[in-house]
């Protein structure tokens, strides 16, 4: 994977980012410096399944820290590396995930598993909560999935979230799903193969082609 700038340069700006809202110390950087390689990493994973044109350059898959969807979705993964590796006994992982909130307004918590490949658009607004998330899951700005009784969601593959769609409780949702926007749903079980529209417990769920699912980014 291409970057637009050196992982040196990366790496300082992140010990900058983090000193200048928080606090940084160096002896932290041993731990960052690791957990950024891995980051990338999985970035590079992640970006691979996009085809979206912001995700290649020459035909490379490539990362641009000034696109804020795409270092949202590096600082995710670099808050998650850093709690594991120490095993949730660093602040680190909660400033990063904290710098994520305040850079692009994304609440994406370090003990949330995203899946390998995963999609943001805009994500301005978003909290994605303790769910089960499947392979190619999406979501745009304003989207909520969250936990009613302390159940969350679980998504199967191919999942979108469009605008303002929220998810919440007791919901098994299969393969090839689509939230329209605005759309809320409530301990409620969503078969594959559908577009969801309106609010529990009037929900309309319509049948798609499975051609209609195919991901255009």
């Amino acid at each position: 994977m291409d970057i637009e700038i050196s992982k040196f340069e990366l790496f300082e700006m992140i010990k900058r980012q983090l000193f200048n809202l928080f606090v940084f110390s160096e002896d932290e950087a041993p731990v960052l410096e690791q957990s950024v390689e891995a980051a990338l990493e999985k970035c590079a994973t992640c970006f691979e399944g996009s085809s979206n044109k912001y995700y290649r350059k020459d035909g490379v898959v490539y990362f641009n820290p000034f696109h804020s969807g795409q270092y949202s979705i590096f600082l995710y993964y670099l808050s998650r590396q850093v709690f594991l590796v120490s095993k949730g006994c660093n602040t680190l992982s909660d400033r990063i995930y904290y710098l994520n909130k305040c850079l692009n307004g994304l609440d994406l918590y370090y003990e949330v598993e995203m899946p390998s490949v995963f999609f943001l658009d805009h994500p301005v607004g978003s909290v994605m909560g303790r769910a089960v998330y499947g392979e190619r899951f999406s979501f745009s700005q304003n989207c909520t999935v969250g936990n009613n009784k302390g159940i969350f969601p679980v998504f199967g593959e191919n999942v979108a979230m469009k605008s303002g769609a929220k998810v919440l409780g007791k919901c098994v949702v299969g393969d090839n799903v689509i939230f329209s926007a605005n759309s809320y749903v409530k301990d409620t079980d969503i078969p594959g193969g559908t577009i969801v529209f309106g609010s529990s417990p009037g929900l309309v769920i319509k049948r798609a082609s499975e051609d209609y699912f195919v991901r255009k980014g």
